[in-house]
């Protein structure tokens, strides 16, 4: 008797666990699963990251477009001169002198072999990589939201199999209880239903550890902390009865071509390597570019006798030293590259290097998409079998577990069978429930290639 009551305890403490998260999930908003994806898609710092790169390039290519521009400096040279130095009268004095210099120029590139124009347009093909790399992260979230969502649901089924599964232990082990204590069972009848009910009490905390985990899983992914404050929609019940099953996986791959960012930033990585090496190309050309300027110039000298004649003309005003001083310059420069180490060569062979492993990368991306897809398909036909036998196998194991149920009420089986029949009732339960998850998910991974838009 002291272990039956201890045995109650654990499991009526199980059920207490149990019907408090129901209680606490039921006091949780609910949401679908386009609402899980908007959640991530809004929230998840890996898409601001990628967002955060995008915007790095279209400042580059803002700022190779400006680069086309004239530039323009100016300056002020200033300087102080102490100590022994020739004079204007030829004669060496000690003096302290001031002298400033303001200039303003200007240059701007006439021909650099095209290397600033190809600059742009790389830059212009690095913006639009970045921008489908922004699309790649969020396709990538949406399948682990998918699966996450699924996951969550599967789990959930669990916990409520379970908890059924717990409940018939049980009362199960109440009633053999009870035939002991009127001599109609014996210890090892007791024994066989206290093993099936801590096992049940077992599975419902797996279970139910298995959900937490899940959810944290998703909300994660949604950038939601614990603890989580939501609960997920189940799908509609004939969701499974409209998957289509006539896939071709050929006709897939061509609309993913189409859709699937990993192809189009693969694409656009080989353009870059392309362009990059016309940008390697322009160092065997000369660089032509023009300039001009303005200067001036103003010299104060200190201590000085002003009624000298010698130094008539000294200290002028800043004014009018700055006008008389005032120069103007117009120049241009031919820069032609002779000998440089080859390393203009040693570049453009890079450039070629690495355009051919970006091209071998848009191949093997393709080479992947397609085997992912015939994957994909044939997953799915098996899930369709598996889940019609294991809902066949479900039904069977219900029905033999009714028919020994009953025959056990009566005493004509042996409390052995009947937990036997109990566990291949529980257990093909499971199979089923993981199948139809399994053949949800399939059927949502073909939408994914696809390029649908993935609801329940």
């Amino acid at each position: 008797m002291k272990m039956f009551t201890k045995n109650k305890l654990i499991t009526g403490s199980a059920l207490l666990v149990a019907l408090s998260f129901s209680q606490q999930i039921k006091a949780q908003e609910v949401i679908s699963i386009q609402q899980a994806v908007e959640n991530t898609l809004k929230n998840n710092l890996n898409i601001k990251q990628a967002a955060f790169n995008a915007a790095l390039s279209e400042e580059n290519v803002r700022q190779s477009k400006n680069a086309l521009l004239p530039t323009l400096n100016g300056g002020i040279e200033q300087s102080m001169r102490w100590g022994r130095s020739q004079q204007q009268t030829g004669l060496y004095e000690n003096r302290q002198s001031y002298t400033m210099n303001p200039s303003l120029s200007t240059s701007i590139s006439l021909f650099e072999g095209g290397t600033k124009l190809n600059q742009i347009r790389q830059n212009k093909i690095l913006l639009a990589a970045d921008q489908t790399n922004v699309e790649k992260v969020k396709n990538d979230l949406i399948l682990q939201v998918v699966t996450a969502y699924l996951q969550v649901l599967n789990n959930q089924d669990q916990v409520k199999a379970t908890q059924q599964q717990l409940e018939v232990a049980n009362s199960t082990l109440k009633r053999e209880q009870a035939l002991l204590d009127v001599g109609n069972k014996t210890l090892a009848d007791i024994s066989q239903a206290k093993s099936q009910a801590a096992t049940a009490e077992l599975n419902l905390t797996n279970a139910q550890n298995q959900l937490t985990i899940s959810y944290l899983t998703l909300g994660q992914l949604m950038e939601i902390q614990p603890p989580m404050t939501f609960k997920v929609q189940a799908p509609l019940v004939n969701e499974l009865n409209n998957i289509q099953n006539t896939y071709v996986p050929s006709d897939i791959y061509q609309q993913a071509l189409n859709t699937f960012p990993d192809i189009k930033l693969a694409g656009l990585n080989s353009k870059a390597a392309e362009k990059a090496i016309d940008l390697a190309k322009g160092s065997y050309f000369p660089k032509v570019s023009l300039g001009a300027g303005l200067n001036s110039a103003y010299y104060y000298q200190f201590n000085i006798d002003k009624t000298n004649p010698l130094y008539a003309g000294v200290n002028n005003p800043l004014n009018d030293q700055l006008s008389g001083n005032f120069g103007q310059f117009v120049g241009m420069s031919i820069s032609v590259p002779i000998f440089n180490g080859f390393a203009a060569r040693s570049s453009v062979r890079k450039a070629k290097i690495v355009f051919q492993q970006r091209i071998t990368d848009e191949r093997l991306a393709k080479n992947n998409l397609i085997k992912v897809i015939n994957q994909a398909v044939a997953d799915l036909n098996a899930a369709q079998s598996r889940y019609s036998s294991t809902q066949n196998a479900f039904q069977a194991q219900k029905d033999a577990f009714y028919v020994i149920e009953q025959r056990y009420t009566v005493g004509l089986v042996n409390s052995l069978d009947y937990s036997t029949a109990q566990t291949n009732r529980n257990k093909a339960e499971i199979d089923f429930i993981l199948a139809k998850y399994d053949l949800l998910f399939r059927a949502k991974v073909i939408d994914y290639y696809l390029g649908k838009q993935i609801v329940f």
